[in-house]
């Protein structure tokens, strides 16, 4: 659509419609080019031209248009991830960055600025402020320092020495300001950042990092820098996991990763279930508290001294906590002040009716003055004279099998595999988690028991869409497990617990039963055979041999026909 000839007088034509016309447009009276666009101006020199060139609005580069809203593409950038404020050397209002300076301010000290060395924003100011042409291609970024882990290591250790003989204890903590952390950076924060990098790049490079992941682990030292103490090299991990409360561009996981791989970190953090013990013991009497202590130290940590026995898991630690407290703290309230006053009659007026919240309660105690009386805490054990209380059983229920058929065929690769791997071969989920690619070869499965698989054909059909998926999406990924996210790829460990099954519509404890049940139907109840297949124990089977003679869980499967069969 072309322009009206010209606005003042104000007419509603162009040339080419004006009356008496078409008439050819004058060239432009300010560069003589042919382009007209209105008011006697062309396409470039007239201000309300969407081609008219202006100048940014925040770093005064000059060849930005209107539809941009007067702003360069690295300004609109730095208007996404900076706040606006007034910058501490040229006293605009504009955006400004973790300097506190203009993008005009920084760009003019880049000009002047000694190779090798951090830009100061004031010789922008010293020297003058040099004006630029606006979305002109970045100078090539120099290549990363290679400078290896352990002189990074040693430099910083010198460097310490040297800044401080000793570290002043923190006598009280304060929180600094988020908003003045985020724009705050001092000289001493760019030189310990520029040690650091050849450490963030050496482990990026390791392990397959993106490039937003690398600046934020490098964003994220910086902050670590102002608010540590002064002289001191190692970082304490609650220091990285308090950064949530000043930024959200940080990523503090591999944060702690960079900083153990270097050496750097002193891992203060304090476990899940040492923290849940501490919350449900903290009302008890002191006499009481420290047998529990004991008996909590033996669960975690295992005990060479008779009884002897192994570390235990710590959901197991959880369940019994769970289980005993309510009672340890109904015994508080009723004046106990040691668990050597206990008699078996209060144990059995305290243990719930409920018989599932009844018999960990029951296991609960039986462990803790067990353990008690090895150590001679207590004169007896209450629990001896009491019997063992047991669990209700219930019986297994199978899966419809429309339901296992849609999680194997589901569209996500590493969902379908899991769901294979359980229907298929009855792996528990916390061994399908910790599957390394190494247990896989030649078509057969080595599970960590010592038992080796033959992979079933849809089983492999579906870890080779897998492995392809995977290869695609993390090609530079050193983490060994044969599932992998886009959380973990990045580094070592396993994936959660909820993968894959978040997607599935199924849960692979539910599977597995199914399968169980499956399996003992179509051999008659052949208890070994489920041992040895399944990995259970006589007890286990015996459970779902009793289904035997239960009314019948699912419709017969016509002959020559698995409910696991592709076939429709």
């Amino acid at each position: 659509m072309n322009r009206a000839a010209w606005r003042w007088p104000s007419v509603d034509y162009c040339y080419g419609c004006l009356p008496g016309g078409p008439f050819t447009p004058p060239p432009c009276e300010r560069c003589g080019s042919s382009s007209y666009f209105s008011q006697g101006l062309c396409e470039r020199c007239h201000p309300g031209s969407p081609d008219y060139l202006g100048t940014c609005k925040d770093c005064l580069a000059w060849g930005v248009y209107r539809r941009h809203n007067w702003l360069c593409w690295t300004c609109r950038w730095w208007r996404q991830h900076n706040p606006v404020g007034d910058c501490s050397y040229c006293g605009r209002h504009v955006t400004i960055g973790v300097q506190g300076a203009c993008r005009l301010c920084l760009e003019s000290a880049r000009r002047v600025t000694e190779p090798g060395t951090a830009p100061d924003p004031a010789d922008g100011i010293r020297y003058g402020l040099q004006l630029f042409f606006a979305n002109m291609p970045a100078p090539r970024k120099p290549k990363p320092p290679k400078r290896p882990t352990r002189a990074s290591r040693i430099v910083l250790d010198a460097a310490a020495v040297e800044a401080s003989q000793w570290e002043q204890p923190e006598l009280f903590h304060l929180d600094p300001d988020p908003e003045l952390l985020r724009r705050a950076t001092t000289a001493g924060a760019r030189d310990w950042a520029d040690l650091t990098d050849g450490i963030v790049f050496e482990h990026a490079e390791r392990f397959g990092w993106s490039t937003r992941q690398t600046n934020q682990v490098r964003r994220s030292l910086k902050m670590i820098q102002l608010i540590r103490p002064v002289g001191s090299t190692s970082i304490r991990a609650s220091e990285v996991l308090r950064l949530r409360r000043y930024d959200n561009n940080t990523n503090r996981v591999s944060t702690l990763d960079v900083l153990a791989a270097a050496g750097l970190l002193v891992d203060d953090r304090v476990p899940a279930i040492e923290r849940y013990f501490a919350a449900k013991t903290a009302r008890l009497p002191p006499a009481v508290a420290e047998q529990i202590a004991v008996w909590f130290d033996v669960m975690r940590h295992g005990s060479a001294t008779p009884p002897r026995r192994k570390p235990r898991d710590d959901e197991t630690t959880r369940t019994l906590i769970l289980g005993i407290a309510p009672i340890l703290h109904a015994w508080a309230d009723a004046g106990i002040e040691s668990l050597a006053q206990v008699t078996p009659r209060m144990v059995d007026d305290a243990l719930p009716v409920a018989p599932s919240q009844r018999h960990w309660a029951d296991r609960g105690l039986r462990s803790v003055f067990l353990v008690l009386k090895a150590r001679k805490l207590v004169f007896a054990d209450p629990m001896r004279r009491l019997p063992a209380v047991g669990t209700r059983s219930s019986i297994p229920l199978p899966l419809d099998p429309a339901a296992v058929r849609a999680a194997l065929d589901h569209p996500d690769p590493a969902t379908a595999l899991g769901v294979a791997l359980v229907a298929f071969h009855g792996l528990t989920n916390g061994q399908t988690r910790s599957l390394q690619l190494t247990d896989i070869a030649d078509g057969r499965l080595t599970l960590p028991d010592g038992r080796v698989i033959p992979l079933a054909g849809p089983v492999r059909v579906r870890l080779a869409a897998w492995l392809d998926h995977r290869a695609e999406k993390w090609p530079r990924t050193l983490n060994t497990h044969l599932f992998v996210t886009q959380f973990t790829a990045p580094r070592l460990g396993a994936p959660g617990a909820t993968f894959p099954w978040s997607k599935a519509g199924i849960n692979p404890r539910s599977l597995r039963t199914d399968r169980i049940l499956a399996e003992i139907h179509a051999t008659g109840g052949d208890v070994r055979r489920i041992c040895d297949l399944f990995g259970i124990g006589i007890e286990a089977a015996m459970r779902y041999a009793a289904t035997l003679g239960q009314p019948t869980f699912r419709e017969e499967t016509p002959p020559g026909r698995s409910l696991l069969s592709d076939q429709p």
